[in-house]
């Protein structure tokens, strides 16, 4: 099913296909991959729009399963998020995943024992784990996408003059975060961690996500102020 699912595919489409394919293959609601960046996880794809929400809270919380397996390299496998331990462990993120109608989340690395680049994201809407053959096979769907990852192409890798990476889309939303945690850093003399947090706290105030306060910040809707 995966040579299947991948076989006919572009390259940048591999990931998303990727992601479909794994729903299919075991008892889950919804999957997303993200790869590590520097304080936002940039999302690759998501098979819906509630696990592309599932992804938005956590790259704006800064917390949550996926967030945890991309820092440490380790699987994350969250059995039940409206109770301990879970509910306890990321308390914010599992009463929004909750009330989003998601009940367990498994993230597994992508990347090697040595470097983790991002994160595949697995949702149920009910509780309880993997069994032993399904959690081995999340874990092949994981391997190969993180070979389809250091497959895909880059700009370097085309001399033509319109040739453009597929990181280039993701890579806009990215830009507009850290130009806005650059203005926030100058309206307000702090530091880039302190500027990504107030950034954050706004966004979760308003209900919005950390990509759309960001924009909001550039095109001055936003400004935040010391006491934010």
């Amino acid at each position: 099913m995966i040579a299947e699912s991948v076989g006919d595919a572009p390259p940048d489409e591999v990931p998303a296909r990727l992601c479909e394919v794994v729903v299919r293959l075991l008892p889950l609601s919804g999957a997303s991959a993200s790869l590590r960046s520097d304080g936002v996880p940039m999302r690759l794809c998501a098979t819906g729009e509630r696990a592309g929400r599932l992804a938005e809270i956590q790259a704006t919380l800064g917390d949550g399963p996926c967030v945890h397996a991309a820092r440490t390299g380790a699987p994350v496998l969250a059995l039940d998020l409206t109770a301990a331990p879970d509910a306890d462990r990321w308390p914010v993120f599992a009463q929004q995943a909750a009330a989003a109608g998601v009940r367990a989340v498994y993230a597994l690395p992508l990347g090697s024992d040595a470097v983790c680049v991002g994160t595949l994201d697995l949702y149920r809407d009910s509780p309880g784990g993997l069994s032993g053959e399904e959690l081995r096979t999340a874990r092949l769907v994981a391997g190969v996408m993180t070979m389809a990852l250091a497959a895909l192409p880059h700009r370097a890798d085309d001399e033509r003059p319109d040739a453009r990476s597929w990181l280039n889309g993701l890579a806009t939303g990215h830009d507009q975060i850290h130009q806005a945690i650059g203005m926030i850093m100058a309206q307000l003399g702090v530091g880039s961690e302190e500027a990504l947090a107030r950034l954050r706290g706004d966004a979760f105030a308003r209900s919005r996500t950390v990509h759309e306060a960001a924009e909001d910040v550039i095109t001055h809707r936003q400004r935040l102020g010391p006491d934010d």
